[in-house]
């Protein structure tokens, strides 16, 4: 009784139980249904707009639209530098599952070569996995045939139109004008370390900069600001259409002072003989031809060289990569003669009527080295005049152990010599202007009387690039006032837009106190080109205008044997002889200033003046007032 008592069912109990469980499940189905809520509202109403835009991000693609660079001309509007159209592959390494099974496969479709594939794997390592990495420029007419049919089997990979960098007028240009290449690291790290500007921004979409030349000194200006567009896409990435388009702004056109077939005209006179030739306006620092021979084709370069292109030109034995005019360095010889001649009588050692004897030989008092003159048995006695006519080595050997290293150094410093001229292109490179502070410094050693001896005639230590030749004898031209030499004339907001001049550099005033120091010097220069016995005679013939020069023969290396041989010929001394030519003209009004630079030939009237004189010539037929009648030669 009491045990069939125990079995029977409390059902108020268990109604009591099934109660405060189905308010504890009731309970809990609403907080899940709050928390639920209270989620929904935070992604729906508190996180609206970050949501919806990441929605946006999924459908919509910011794609940069790189500018069109700026094109580059000569001073008469040649072109120099253009944009061409062309069709370039580029990949997104995000959304390639296989990107190596993907290039193997894509490379029966469209050639890729080992060259395209390195480039690429050194710059998708350079870039996000999202930003798409060029593979392969400059397509074909039949590859984009070709990938356009296979095109579904390579997701991640489209063709995008561009524009190429080219050089219509190749070589000439290859120093000067430079040439753009493929965005690499060094780049990169560059852009980084600039605070001036939003770099990564500005160059969103380029794949190319400025490297060498012109290219790379004006860049900020080539260059251009990006554009965007927003594209509307599908699920697979494709695009389907343009929502909203902000174009690029183009960068602006360059006007060079170079006139193009002035360069022209100097390297055609080389006829491939290593050298370097400037020409510049002495009135203005104006840069008319800048020349270094041999050159080389800068359109090799803008997608990326082939490595065998390029070892060629680098183990050319001519170093065809060197640009001489601007690096080259060279003793300058005889043709600083009428600068050491005008330091002499600015400084008080000489005057024009000061007279030496040239026996053939020059002793420093006290030493038995002898130090010969250019003729066996001298030139008798000479004054400034004659000295710098017949380039008489013992005026000068005495004038600069009277005057000592340093003070020559001192005045010689003022025409630009020792130092970058500053011209607007990188990379320019300084010379040696030897004093005894520039040689303790360098090599830790004490200046001997000798060493001042040769400096008189531009030997030993000196060092001189064919820019700061040019520049030198320009600022003699122009009575001693220095304009800094530069290329930008003017720029351009696009074409058909006006041309906006560049004020050139500020000069920093005269480096020569007397005038008729100026009128001696250029009497001996003039005699050079004139005079019966002058180094260039005959140059001048047949010019209407005259001409101040200046010859320089320089050895290469030192004669074993202190003999004079007279039966040595040309071809001889050339393989041991640089030559070298100066001048400017019109003499008594400068309008341009030459220097030439040949690494290998026998005379510096010989060879070097003739080429000087050819482009002259090139020069003249540029000017619409040039006379019709000939010099004479009568006087300076």
């Amino acid at each position: 009784m009491n045990a069939r008592r125990a079995r029977l069912k409390d059902h108020r109990a268990e109604a009591a139980l099934f109660r405060r469980r189905a308010v504890a499940g009731f309970a809990l189905i609403v907080a899940c249904l709050a928390v639920l809520a209270g989620r929904f509202a935070v992604l729906q109403v508190a996180r609206h707009a970050e949501f919806a835009t990441r929605a946006d991000a999924n459908r919509i693609r910011l794609q940069p639209l790189p500018p069109a660079r700026g094109l580059i001309y000569d001073r008469n509007g040649v072109l120099l530098a253009e944009n061409r159209a062309a069709y370039r592959l580029e990949v997104v390494p995000e959304r390639v599952r296989d990107l190596q099974a993907l290039l193997h496969e894509l490379g029966g479709v469209v050639a890729l070569s080992e060259e395209d594939l390195r480039r690429f794997d050194e710059a998708r390592r350079a870039k996000r996995k999202f930003q798409s990495v060029p593979l392969r420029f400059r397509l074909s007419e039949d590859e984009l045939a070709r990938f356009a049919v296979n095109s579904w089997r390579f997701p991640g990979v489209e063709v995008v139109p561009y524009q190429t960098r080219s050089y219509p007028l190749g070589a000439e240009f290859g120093h000067v004008v430079g040439y753009v290449g493929r965005i690499d690291e060094g780049d990169l790290r560059a852009m980084e370390k600039r605070t001036d500007t939003d770099v990564a921004s500005r160059y969103a979409g380029t794949t190319h900069i400025g490297k060498t030349g012109v290219e790379r000194q004006y860049e900020d200006l080539l260059h251009g600001e990006p554009g965007f567009e927003q594209v509307e896409t599908n699920a697979d990435g494709r695009a389907l259409r343009v929502l909203e388009r902000s174009p690029p702004t183009p960068g602006r056109n360059l006007y060079l002072t170079i006139d193009a077939h002035l360069q022209e005209a100097a390297e055609a006179a080389f006829a491939g003989r290593p050298g370097a030739a400037v020409a510049i306006d002495p009135r203005n620092g104006e840069v008319l031809a800048l020349v270094s021979v041999p050159n080389y084709d800068p359109n090799l370069f803008v997608n990326g060289i082939a490595q065998s292109d390029y070892s060629a030109l680098l183990e050319a034995p001519d170093t065809p990569l060197l640009d001489r005019a601007l690096r080259g360095r060279y003793p300058p010889g005889s043709t600083m003669k009428p600068f050491v001649g005008l330091a002499g009588l600015e400084l008080g050692f000489r005057t024009p009527q000061d007279t030496v004897i040239s026996t053939g030989e020059f002793f420093i008092p006290g030493q038995s080295r002898g130090y010969r003159d250019d003729i066996r048995w001298g030139h008798g006695r000479v004054d400034l005049e004659l000295a710098i006519e017949w380039s008489v080595n013992t005026y000068f050997y005495q004038l600069a152990l009277d005057m000592g290293i340093d003070r020559l150094a001192g005045y010689l410093g003022q025409f630009g010599f020792g130092a970058p001229t500053g011209i607007d292109l990188p990379g320019e490179g300084s010379g040696v202007l030897p004093s005894r502070e520039w040689k303790r410094a360098s090599m830790n050693q004490p200046w001997y009387l000798g060493e001042t001896v040769i400096a008189g005639i531009g030997q030993g230590y000196w060092v001189v690039t064919p820019l700061q030749l040019a520049h030198a004898v320009a600022t003699l031209g122009n009575r001693g006032v220095r304009e800094r030499p530069h290329l930008l004339l003017a720029t351009q907001d696009g074409l058909g837009a006006e041309r906006v001049a560049v004020a050139p550099p500020p000069s920093p005033g005269t480096v020569i106190r007397k005038a008729a120091d100026w009128a001696a010097v250029e009497a001996g220069m003039h005699g050079a080109i004139y005079g019966d016995h002058g180094t260039a005679r005959g140059l001048g013939d047949g010019f209407p205008y005259t001409i101040a020069g200046k010859t320089g023969t320089v050895e290469k290396f030192s004669r074993t044997t202190d003999a004079w041989d007279t039966r040595v010929s040309d071809a001889e001394l050339a393989a041991r002889h640089r030559a070298l030519f100066i001048c400017f003209t019109p003499a008594e009004a400068p309008r341009i200033a030459v220097a030439v630079v040949l690494e290998s030939a026998a005379w510096g009237g010989k060879d070097a003046a003739p080429l000087a004189r050819k482009i002259l010539d090139a020069w003249l037929r540029s000017q619409p007032d040039a006379p019709a009648t000939a010099s004479t030669g009568a006087g300076p």
